[in-house]
């Protein structure tokens, strides 16, 4: 397996780094589909997800009373940004793939179905956690090619946009 590392900027200001491996062996238990139980340094942790957008790597979440808002960059962000490069996180990509390989928990659009940018289109689970996908624009579900069940490589072609 290769290594893959990765950063979490929490509230604009605080950095951290840490590697798939890390990920990989998260001790993490869904309680419900945005709440989880995690054991960290044998303290005992809920972890309640309250925003998430899944393409721009933004995470919202909420443990105890204290609210985070947490922004990750991989290995590729961090690359293109040495190279003096920016991600536009405005895309308005018309095909929804497969970021990493998973099981198809809930499709939640059919064919014809108006999407806000933003709007759940389907839930992947993937390394033990469910990502909500969402749509990257305003448009209309052109075809869905993903069903409930399926197991799908990274980059598969779920969802057509028009």
């Amino acid at each position: 397996m290769s290594s893959s590392s990765f950063k979490a900027k929490v509230n604009g200001q605080k950095d951290f780094s840490f590697q798939k491996e890390q990920l990989l062996n998260l001790d993490a238990i869904l309680i419900d589909p945005a709440t989880y139980h995690v054991l960290c340094d044998e303290k005992s942790y809920k972890v309640t997800v309250v925003e998430q957008d899944f393409n721009n790597r933004f995470y919202e979440v909420r443990i105890g009373s204290n609210t985070y808002q947490v922004d990750i960059e991989t290995d590729l962000d961090q690359l293109i940004q040495s190279m003096g490069y920016q991600l536009s996180s405005e895309q308005a990509l018309d095909t929804i793939q497969a970021p990493m390989p998973g099981i198809i928990l809930d499709v939640r659009v059919s064919k014809g179905d108006s999407v806000k940018k933003g709007g759940t289109l389907l839930i992947l689970e993937a390394m033990k956690m469910e990502n909500v996908i969402v749509s990257p624009k305003d448009g209309v579900v052109k075809k869905v090619l993903a069903s409930t069940g399926q197991t799908v490589d990274k980059n598969k072609l779920l969802i057509e946009l028009e």
